[in-house]
Parts: structure tokens; C-alpha cells; sequence
């Protein structure tokens, strides 16, 4: 078979959100439709013009021994629990080369972060102006640079064949996990851990994403406040967390008996090149990107059944998207069950990607969609089908789902996995 054409497959999930510590806790919550969007009640939030986020469930301080924690901005905390998860989920025991299941020269990493280690910058400044120079922590570099996550993880499973950090803004762990895709169908590996992680619930992101109208400002119960495709959103709320997939190529997946969830067709890639925060308004970029995805792969539209939307819960955003899919699927759009996941999770930014690819996977291991909550009114102007308050099943047979993600900038990214 020509290295171009190896099928790749998922055979490891793992995430830490702000809906639990686990991908399997995750999951119990998305389909249970709880919201993971907090209060902020550090003193540091008392002036912010947000004080709301989607703060993780399990705090990694909690997870990781104290001096490998004390080494690793937050956004790598999270990327390693959510890869040591996803690599035990596979079947892996230990590091390359020393269980047998992969040649460490065949195995790669790919962990984005749309921010990297801000935290980190942000605090070790603090250090810097209140305590002088001589106080900075010698960790600092490895711990604010942007592939830290990425390097953390290619050294904790032993990975030579490549480690690489996609940033594209919020569109940066679904172009991991394409981007991993793309390095075992191509044949530089066997093996790849993907996904995306952030870590940037800190005052200055908070405060610049506000003044830039791009937080959610409601008030009254946070839990309610992230209403994707609902008349009454205003803005996104911020997350925090990591999600990790293992991909393999079906034959190395077959020869070690791994259990598969299901096939990564591919990925579809597009830019706007309209604005540098707005989307495109008649979603143009995005159906160029679906549009790539169908021409590189042989999903048949009508194998769609499930999509998990970008859907921040902006006013623009919702609709461009939308109507980008009604453009490019047409009337087998009626036919697809759309979950806004970011309801219940926040937007994780560079790791949205991450753990959307996770509930998709998960979505059609089990065959069936997460609910969208907080949707009181639909918008007039979101003509598909959305999965409101109550899990919906999926049907029988060979099945797909897309999952889109979108980035400042004018990335996007949209994905396609399908039941094997």
C-alpha cells in the first residue's frame, strides 16, 4: 500500500476539563448536560470586567508530584495528565522502546496551544519587577515557550519521530490532531499523540478578551451564561484543560490487537484572509474548508450524521458557521445532529480542538450526541438541526461526524472521522 493512502485510526483518548479529570468524567458530564463555568472568587478577579470562567474540574497540582509540577507552565500540566491518560488508553504500559508497542523513531507528538505558557510569562514578570532579577525561576523559558506542552509530552512516551506545535489561535488542537494525521498517513510514523491544551484563566487575558467584546458579560448564573446559537449570547466564555487522542495507522493498530474507537479520515484546511478577530460573515472560508476536507477524502456527505460545532456563542460566529455547512451539505444538513460542546465546557482556545475531538470520537464509539444547553430561543437564523438539553442517539451502520474548528486569524479547520 503507498504511504499516502495508510489509514489512520483512534485507539487512545484523554482529557482534563472544566467538566472533570478524566475523559470518561468528561463524557458523564457532557451527555448529562452539567455546565463547567464558575465564579471567580480569587481576589486577583474582583476587578475584572469578567469574573466568570470554565475553570478545571481537577486541579493538575492535585494530579502531578510537586517537583515535575514546579518545571511545567499549567498548559503543559494539563497536555501531560491528558496524554498519560490517552497513552494508558491505548494500551501502552511505558515508554517507547521499552514495551514493544511502538519503535520510538515511529512514534511522534503533536500538542498545541494557541497561547503557550502565559501564566508563566505573566508571573515570572511579576517576580521580575517585585524581587529583582536574581528571584526569576531558571525554568521560566522551558516553561513559557509554546511547543513546552508538546516537548513534555514527545519526552514522557519517548517520541523521535517528530514533536510539533501547530498554533493557529483557537483552531490549534484540531490542526494537531489533522496535522498528526497527516505524519503516519504519509509514513514518517506509526504512532502519534495529539491534541491541544490551555491554561490562560489569568487577569490580562481575561481583561483583553473583555475589552475586545469577545467574552460573554451576563450576569446571574455562570453555569447559564455560554448559550451557543441562543438569540441572547454576547460572547464566549473562557476555559482552561486538555485533550489528547492516540492515532495510529490501522495496520500497526491491528498487529498489536488494539481496541479501535474509530478511522480519521482527514482534514479539510482553509483561511479567510477577512480580518483578524471577525469571521468571515457568509462563512466563505469555512465551506472552503469543508469543501477540501470532501475533495481529499471519500466521505459521502450523506454519512454525516453528527457535527461538533465551533459554536463559541458569539453573535457573528454561530451563523457564519452555520450557514457555511447549509452551503457546502446542502439539504444533507437536515440529516446531521449538531452539539455545541462549548455550552458546557467554555472555549478552551488551542485546546478546544482537543477535547472536541475527543466527545467526537466518543460520540461515535457510542453513538450519540451531547446535548447544547442554554438554548431558550434559537436563533432565526440557524437553520440545522441542534442537539438541545437531552443526549440524542445516533443511528446504526457506518456513520461520520465532522469536527470544526476556527481561529483568529482566519484559520480553519474541520475534521472528519467515521465508524469502522
Amino acid at each position: 500500500m503507498n504511504a499516502s493512502n495508510r489509514s489512520v485510526v483512534v485507539t487512545g483518548v484523554g482529557a482534563t476539563t472544566p467538566l472533570g479529570g478524566d475523559s470518561a468524567t468528561t463524557w458523564e458530564g457532557l451527555l448529562a448536560g452539567r455546565s463547567g463555568v464558575r465564579a471567580l472568587t480569587a481576589d486577583w478577579a474582583a476587578d475584572l470586567p469578567v469574573k466568570i470562567a470554565a475553570t478545571a474540574a481537577v486541579d493538575p497540582l492535585d494530579i502531578l508530584p510537586k517537583p515535575l509540577a514546579r518545571r511545567l507552565d499549567r498548559s503543559a500540566q494539563f497536555a501531560l495528565i491528558a496524554a498519560r491518560e490517552a497513552w494508558a488508553d491505548a494500551g501502552f504500559t511505558a515508554k517507547a522502546g521499552e514495551d514493544g508497542g511502538v519503535e520510538p523513531t515511529r512514534l511522534g507528538a503533536v500538542i498545541a496551544s494557541g497561547i503557550g505558557g502565559v501564566t508563566t510569562l505573566l508571573e515570572q514578570y511579576d517576580v521580575l519587577r517585585e524581587k529583582g532579577s536574581r528571584r526569576v525561576s531558571p525554568h521560566t523559558v522551558p516553561m513559557l515557550m509554546p511547543n513546552s506542552p508538546a516537548a513534555n509530552v514527545g519526552l514522557e512516551v519517548g517520541a523521535q519521530a517528530g514533536v510539533h506545535t501547530p498554533v493557529s489561535a483557537c483552531a490549534s488542537g484540531a490542526e494537531a490532531v489533522g496535522y498528526a494525521a497527516e505524519m503516519i498517513r504519509t509514513g514518517r510514523a506509526d504512532v502519534v499523540v495529539a491534541g491541544g491544551t490551555e491554561a490562560a484563566i489569568h487577569p490580562l487575558p481575561i481583561a483583553a478578551f473583555a475589552n475586545m467584546m469577545a467574552l460573554s458579560k451576563k450576569e446571574g448564573a455562570p453555569e447559564l451564561v455560554s448559550r451557543p446559537y441562543d438569540t441572547g449570547r454576547d460572547g464566549f466564555v473562557l476555559g482552561e484543560g486538555s485533550g489528547v487522542v492516540v492515532l495510529e495507522s490501522a495496520e500497526h493498530a491491528a498487529r498489536r490487537g488494539a481496541r479501535v474507537y474509530c478511522e480519521l479520515l482527514g482534514q479539510g484546511l482553509s483561511a479567510d484572509a477577512h480580518h483578524i478577530a471577525q469571521p468571515e460573515p457568509t462563512g466563505r472560508g469555512i465551506a472552503a474548508a469543508l469543501t477540501n476536507l470532501l475533495e481529499n477524502t471519500d466521505l459521502k456527505p450523506e454519512q454525516v450524521v453528527h457535527l461538533n460545532a465551533h459554536a463559541t456563542s458569539t453573535p457573528l460566529g454561530d451563523v457564519a458557521e452555520i450557514k457555511s455547512l447549509r452551503r457546502v451539505l446542502a439539504d444533507d444538513l437536515d440529516h446531521v445532529a449538531i452539539s455545541a460542546t462549548k455550552s458546557m465546557t467554555g472555549h478552551l482556545l488551542g485546546g478546544a480542538g482537543g477535547i472536541e475531538t475527543v466527545a467526537t470520537v466518543l460520540a461515535l464509539h457510542h453513538r450519540v450526541a451531547p446535548p447544547t444547553i442554554n438554548v431558550e430561543e434559537l436563533d432565526p437564523e440557524v437553520d440545522a438541526d441542534v442537539v438541545r438539553d437531552e443526549p440524542r442517539p445516533l443511528p446504526g451502520g457506518t456513520i461520520a461526524a465532522i469536527n470544526n474548528s476556527f481561529g483568529f486569524g482566519g484559520h480553519n479547520v474541520v475534521l472528519a472521522l467515521r465508524t469502522v
